[in-house]
């Protein structure tokens, strides 16, 4: 018997008393309950009128289908159709996934793209703003003069008399509360200092006396050579080298490989400086250069005399800071002095450094914000400063200038309040020993040793004698005189010349018509070329044991006392072929001796280990 509404085996059995049909019961239940009628004779009906059939439990007979073997394999056939399409229809959604995620992780990296181009974009701008902010305020008193000047008949006077000489920029100064932290800064560190004992891991000095070129890593273009500053930071053991190609270079020691390289600079980079804890990195340069004239008169180089042209170029330091992939990205440039910069070094805080310029002026700036605090001008007449470091106590300064004097500076005051003089042209190397009591600066003529506790020279070490050449050059008399003089500055003060054919003229510069005066020599070269006559390299150990020196070769003496010797343990040569070295640093516990010279590479001297090949 089949259900008269499925036309099926009904599971459960009811009959119609009115009809007498069979019904599943389930089915014919939801159709009274929906329309209260039979659905066969149309007659009303309830469930009253149902009446439910007993049947034996037997097993529900098999559909045609699953009766014979035909209707399986078709029943089968429709399975696996099914299934296909179903995966077919799975396949395509996951392609259209796929499609929408790989979508979805490019707008991601655009988006990161874009947030990451507006982000340098807005850092560019707040710095152009915090420059043109610095740049903008000048001297009340010049703003009134140059807005009050009328003349008499009612004339106003010309725009050069309006704006007279470039007033000097206000800057905020170095408030009372950067000074009360530069001052707990000496106390903690000048109590540290009494305590503190020579490192038992430091190099001896049996080790440094065997110490030997390890390596040689080209660091910089040889279109330009030579590196004019070295700089360690102790903690990652890596080296900072600026070079002449107007390039920084991160050197990685312990890999050996060039960690990054920093360009921006369009001349050479003359100073670089680690900030000791943070990611910053310094370097000063002499962008924006100028032509200048240098005299010697009579062959005397105690005192050159340099012209320099007018210009209103400004010269350029970058702060840079590391990222944790190794690259440095530039985030303040700053452009407050008139010429080169030629030093820049950073105070014991690492919140705040100071750049030193031969436009005779040094700056203090605030390190997070890029701003320059105060700029200090010597009221002196000198040709600027070559040199500048702190004491690592950083409540002084200590400055060298090109008039062969190096002068002591009070930071919080910014007064100078002393002066060393005995050097024979620019002091070109200034250094503080830990210690704190002893200054070293050099020259082209000796490197001086000083007690700043009684203020005076107790030794000078002269390294070479007076037939040692420790630079060279090019020059050319007037018009038509058919030679080229080429020059040789002597240890002693004493020039060597020789002459070459005319066809080397080419190298030099001319510059209109010349009125020489007897006995006098005019040297015509780019401003931007020249380094200085003499290139000698001064630099203490960080704990104040050794010290090293560098100009036409590398020495390292045993730091003693203001009566006891220093000795010369180790004198290494310039490998460079060049004969002048221009830098020099310790590594970390004195390791090794980091060099660099007027080719392109990074020497390195150390001791050599066990079974490893040397360089030759």
């Amino acid at each position: 018997m089949h259900c008269s509404i499925s036309g099926e085996v009904p599971g459960e059995p009811v009959v119609s008393k009115r009809s007498g049909l069979l019904y599943e019961k389930r089915l014919i239940e939801r159709h009274i309950s929906e329309y209260g009628k039979c659905p066969i004779t149309g007659e009303p009906i309830t469930m009253d009128d149902v009446v439910p059939v007993e049947t034996g439990k037997i097993v529900k007979p098999r559909t045609v289908q699953t009766a014979s073997i035909p209707g399986m394999l078709g029943m089968f056939q429709n399975e696996w159709d099914g299934l296909m399409l179903s995966n077919f229809a799975l396949e395509q959604q996951l392609h259209t996934a796929r499609q929408e995620l790989s979508h979805a992780l490019y707008q991601h990296d655009a988006a990161c793209r874009v947030i990451a181009r507006l982000k340098k974009e807005r850092d560019e701008a707040r710095s152009l703003l915090a420059q043109a902010e610095r740049q903008t305020p000048m001297f009340t008193s010049e703003a009134v003069t140059a807005n009050a000047s009328v003349l008499s008949n009612g004339k106003r006077a010309a725009k050069d008399d309006d704006l007279g000489q470039p007033g000097k920029r206000v800057r905020p100064g170095i408030s009372a509360s950067i000074i009360s932290e530069l001052t707990d800064c000496n106390a903690a560190l000048s109590q540290q200092r009494k305590k503190r004992q020579v490192p038992p891991t430091l190099a001896p000095i049996d080790a440094l006396e065997r110490y030997t070129q390890l390596s040689s890593h080209p660091l910089h273009r040889t279109s330009k050579p030579g590196i004019l500053s070295i700089d360690i930071q102790y903690s990652k053991d890596i080296i900072a080298t600026g070079g002449a190609d107007a390039t920084a270079v991160i050197f990685d020691r312990p890999s050996g490989q060039i960690a990054s390289a920093l360009s921006g600079h369009s001349k050479k980079v003359t100073s670089v400086k680690f900030v000791a804890e943070g990611e910053f990195f310094l370097t000063g340069s002499a962008d924006k250069s100028e032509l200048a004239l240098l005299y010697l008169v009579q062959g005397n180089l105690a005192n050159p005399h340099r012209i320099s042209l007018p210009s209103s170029h400004l010269y350029t330091v970058r702060v840079w800071q590391g990222s944790e992939d190794g690259n440095y990205d530039c985030r303040h440039i700053l452009k407050d002095h008139t010429a080169e910069v030629q030093a820049v070094t950073v105070h014991a805080t690492n919140n705040y450094f100071v750049t030193a310029s031969l436009d005779n002026t040094w700056c203090f700036y605030d390190l997070s914000s890029g701003l320059c605090l105060t700029q200090v001008a010597d009221t002196s007449k000198t040709d600027g400063y070559t040199s500048a470091a702190f004491h690592p106590d950083g409540l002084i300064l200590g400055t060298g200038t090109s008039e062969a004097v190096v002068k002591i500076w009070d930071v919080k005051s910014q007064a100078n309040v002393a002066k060393f003089e005995g050097h024979v042209g620019p002091v070109t190397a200034i250094s503080f020993s830990e210690n704190g009591y002893f200054l070293a600066t050099a020259a082209h003529d000796s490197v001086k040793l000083w007690d700043l506790r009684k203020l005076k020279n107790f030794r000078t070490l002269n390294l070479y004698d007076s037939d040692t050449p420790t630079n060279s050059g090019v020059c050319f008399y007037g018009d038509t005189f058919p030679c080229v003089y080429v020059y040789a500055f002597m240890a002693s003060g004493n020039i060597l010349l020789a002459i070459v054919p005319m066809t080397f003229k080419l190298l030099c510069s001319r510059v209109g018509n010349l009125v020489l005066q007897q006995y006098a020599c005019i040297f015509i070269l780019l401003w931007e070329d020249v380094i200085f006559f003499f290139i000698i390299a001064v630099e203490f150990d960080h704990s104040g044991s050794y010290l090293g020196i560098s100009g036409s070769d590398i020495r390292v003496y045993q730091v003693g006392s203001v009566k006891a010797d220093w000795n010369c343990i180790k004198t290494l040569p310039d490998l460079s072929g060049t004969g002048r070295a221009t830098c020099v640093k310790f590594g970390p516990e004195s390791k090794y001796i980091a060099v660099g010279s007027m080719d392109h590479n990074l020497r390195i001297f150390g001791l050599p280990e066990d079974g490893a090949p040397l360089e030759p």
